[in-house]
């Protein structure tokens, strides 16, 4: 799910069968919005069929340090203490095994590519669906000498590589080699250590020079949305690359309007946004939250403080757009989510992320003596989660304030998102969960999501870093097992598993390999307990 979760994009390739027929679903223009999903109850979860399987820092303490003012913390404690039950816990074991099926209206996609190949010359490439590439090892780069070489990606483009020959392909692979070898792998030693060095190396090649992560390198997914880049940043961060960190970062300060929004998404050589989606404001909360978890890798002060200092036109621009958004009321108008569909009414996913903005701005900002708008802002994201916490703590923090399905942005109200979880979210976040699986065992954006049997990367990533992080292992280990099972046959994430437990649609997705790595980090992290600790940003 680059940025969005296919509600635009990969429309055009569902197929659904209704009994007795076979239709294909009418997609919008590409850079237009689908119809909303309709509400719908929980399906069915038949067998899955899986394909065959295959001590670093601990968490950002920036992440970890309480932010609220003497106010906010007495505002956000009387608020809770009236709030009622936010839902039952759901059992904290490993998501279940699947019932049988599949029913006849599961979505049909299929895998657009195996993954995205690196070619000696420095371009990249789509390896072809149905392939088993061979990569020179310990990179994304396609052995020239294997005979699958131009099946993988079709003749002309395997002439091109094979013509560079071997010792260019070598060079390329040992630069993604030492690329590796200058940082860390989650889960090395373990059973998902394949897994993450696949993850690294999908997240390396979809990072273009000049900082521009792109969301995949299928056509319609070769943009940069701030949202995940904002995720691929931290993830770069906490497996010890803190320069590509914070590159991503610096492509996203060159692209901001100056009044400190985002649009949806960009073209990768920051020239502006590919069509005319608009402006996606959590965007500017995201870049915000990323860019305070990136700095708080470094442990050297002064590294740390230069960083803040490169950082600084973004955070400035972000954080006086978000305290102009929430000046009134403390929430923002309505604005279009990792959803990607026209909102009349402000969603949980909206606002959340400004909240955590905001907090790590505070923090940002007082490393390079901005203390006038680093108290701003800290009084900012205190009105605005008290805010969150009266409109939404009441429905159990469904998606919208008035109430409706469980959405996976309840996610973003635990830490690492919020530098303490909201009162009632472990267990509104713990209830969604049943309400989200799909029949592979993997999670939907939401429970209203539409009812095609489609299991979301993204969003099963994103709740396996969360419990990894929110003292829940057995739930990250298994929604670990369910991504590693349904990787494509060259190691990728899809975007996408169908109900029948085909992987599908865009591979790799770097949103979802970036919260696989973050997962994996924060389950090294429990584990361990000499780990040292970087100093906390001023406050």
């Amino acid at each position: 799910m680059p940025g969005h979760t296919g509600v635009v994009d990969d429309v055009v390739d569902a197929v659904t069968v209704p009994t007795g027929t076979a239709s294909r679903t009418h997609a919008p223009p590409p850079g237009r919005s689908a119809t909303p999903p309709r509400t719908a109850a929980a399906p069915p979860r038949p067998h899955p069929r899986p394909r065959p399987g295959t001590a670093r820092r601990p968490p950002s303490p920036l992440a970890r340090v309480a932010t609220a003012t003497l106010g906010g913390v007495v505002a956000l404690a009387v608020l809770a203490a009236h709030l009622p039950p936010a839902g039952r816990s759901a059992p904290r074991t490993a998501p279940p095994a699947a019932v049988v099926g599949p029913p006849t209206t599961w979505a049909q996609i299929p895998l657009y590519q195996e993954t995205v190949t690196l070619l000696p010359d420095g371009t990249r490439a789509e390896v072809r669906s149905g392939t088993d590439p061979t990569f020179l090892p310990g990179s994304r780069v396609l052995d020239p000498a294997a005979a699958t070489l131009a099946e993988a990606f079709g003749a002309s483009s395997a002439a091109a590589a094979t013509s560079h020959g071997v010792p260019r392909a070598d060079a390329a692979a040992q630069v993604q080699r030492d690329w590796l070898a200058a940082g860390t792998v989650p889960g090395a030693g373990g059973p998902y250590e394949p897994m993450a060095r696949a993850a690294l190396l999908d997240l390396r090649t979809l990072l273009l020079p000049g900082g521009a992560a792109v969301a995949g390198w299928s056509e319609r997914w070769r943009y940069v949305w701030p949202r995940d880049a904002a995720f691929v940043s931290v993830a770069l961060a906490r497996t010890g690359h803190v320069e590509d960190a914070l590159d991503v970062l610096a492509f996203l300060d060159g692209v901001q309007a100056a009044d400190g929004s985002f649009q949806a998404r960009y073209l990768p050589d920051g020239s502006g946004p590919p069509d005319d989606r608009g402006v996606q404001t959590d965007g500017t909360g995201w870049a915000l939250w990323a860019a305070g978890l990136v700095v708080a890798e470094l442990d050297d002060p002064t590294e740390r403080a230069a960083a803040a200092h490169r950082l600084h036109p973004l955070v400035v621009r972000s954080t006086q757009h978000v305290n102009a958004l929430v000046a009134g009321t403390g929430l923002p108008p309505a604005s279009p989510d990792y959803w990607e569909v026209p909102e009349r009414s402000l969603t949980l996913g909206t606002v959340v992320p400004l909240v955590a903005g905001l907090q790590q701005a505070d923090g940002l900002l007082r490393l390079t003596g901005d203390v006038a708008l680093a108290d701003a802002a800290a009084r900012a994201a205190t009105r605005s989660q008290v805010a969150t916490i009266r409109e939404f703590g009441g429905s159990g923090y469904a998606r919208y304030a008035a109430g409706g399905h469980a959405d996976a942005a309840t996610a973003f109200l635990l830490t690492p998102f919020l530098r303490a979880p909201a009162p009632g979210a472990h267990d509104a976040w713990l209830a969604s969960v049943p309400t989200m699986r799909r029949p592979a065992s993997g999670l939907a954006p939401g429970a209203g999501w539409r009812d095609d049997g489609v299991s979301w990367t993204p969003q099963t990533s994103l709740y396996a870093w969360v419990a990894a992080e929110n003292g829940e292992p057995g739930l990250a280990h298994g929604w670990l097992d369910f991504l590693d099972a349904h990787r494509t046959t060259a190691g990728s994430i899809p975007e996408k598993v169908l109900g029948d437990g085909s992987p599908a649609a865009v591979a790799p997705l770097a949103w979802s390999a970036a919260c696989v790595l973050l997962a994996l980090d924060a389950l090294d992290t429990a584990a361990s307990t000499t780990a040292p600790h970087a100093a906390p940003l001023p406050r």
